[in-house]
C-alpha cells in the first residue's frame, strides 16, 4: 500500500464493511501503527481520537472485527476494510453504528448451501436431507418437479402464503439435487449473471 498518512494528518477513515452482507458497519480511523497491528493481528485496530492511543475492536466486548481483505481507495487516503464481525458492533448494541440491522436474507441461501453440503458429506441418519440424497438421482428431481407443480397450483388458485411455502421447498429440493450433482446455488447465479451481461 502506499499510504501517505502525513499528508492527512497522520490519521486514515478506515470504512469497516460487512464481508458477507456489504453493510457498512462503521467508520473508524487508523494511523500508522494501527494498520500495522489490524495486519499483524487479523482484527480491526483503530486509533482512538479521545483515548489517544491504540484500540482493537472488540478488545473489551469480545466483538472482534475480523479482517478478510484492505483495500486503498483512488487517493491513496481512505481504507475499505471487509470483515467478519463477530457480535453487533455499535457499543450501543446495534448490529452497525448507523441503526441498521446486518442481515441479507437472500444470504439464508449461502447458509442452505453449505448446510446441505454438510449433510450430504456426513450423511448422518434420521436426517430428511440424508433420506433424499440416498434415494437417487431420479427421486430427487421427481421432489423438484412435485414441489414445482405444487407452486404453479397455489400460484393459480392459491394463497400468497402457500405459494411462498410451496417455493421455498421447490428451492430447497433444488438445492439438494444440484448438490447431489456436484454443483450449487452458485453455480444457478453464475448462469443469471452471465445472461444478465447479455
Amino acid at each position: 500500500m502506499n499510504l501517505d498518512f502525513d499528508k492527512v494528518g497522520g490519521l486514515i477513515p478506515a470504512i469497516i464493511q460487512d464481508n458477507e452482507t456489504n453493510k457498512v458497519l462503521m467508520l473508524g480511523y487508523m494511523n500508522q501503527e494501527a494498520l500495522d497491528k489490524t495486519n499483524e493481528l487479523g482484527k480491526v485496530t483503530f486509533y482512538s481520537r479521545t483515548k489517544q492511543r491504540l484500540w482493537t475492536k472488540g478488545e473489551e466486548s469480545g466483538n472482534y472485527l475480523n479482517v478478510i481483505s484492505i483495500q486503498e481507495d483512488c487517493d491513496q487516503d481512505t481504507l475499505l476494510i471487509k470483515v467478519n464481525p463477530v457480535g453487533p458492533v455499535c457499543h450501543t448494541g446495534d448490529d452497525t453504528c448507523f441503526k441498521e440491522v446486518n442481515r441479507e436474507e437472500v444470504m439464508f441461501f449461502k447458509h442452505l448451501q453449505q448446510f446441505i453440503e454438510k449433510r450430504h458429506q456426513e450423511m448422518p441418519e434420521g436426517s430428511y436431507t440424508t433420506s433424499l440424497f440416498q434415494s437417487g438421482v431420479n427421486r430427487m428431481a421427481q421432489k423438484v418437479g412435485e414441489e414445482a407443480i405444487e407452486s404453479v397450483i397455489e400460484a393459480c388458485n392459491g394463497t400468497d402464503d402457500r405459494l411462498i411455502y410451496e417455493s421455498a421447498d421447490m428451492l430447497y429440493h433444488l438445492i439438494v439435487l444440484l448438490t447431489s450433482k456436484g454443483l450449487s446455488i452458485e453455480d444457478l447465479s453464475r448462469e443469471l449473471q452471465k445472461r444478465h451481461k447479455k
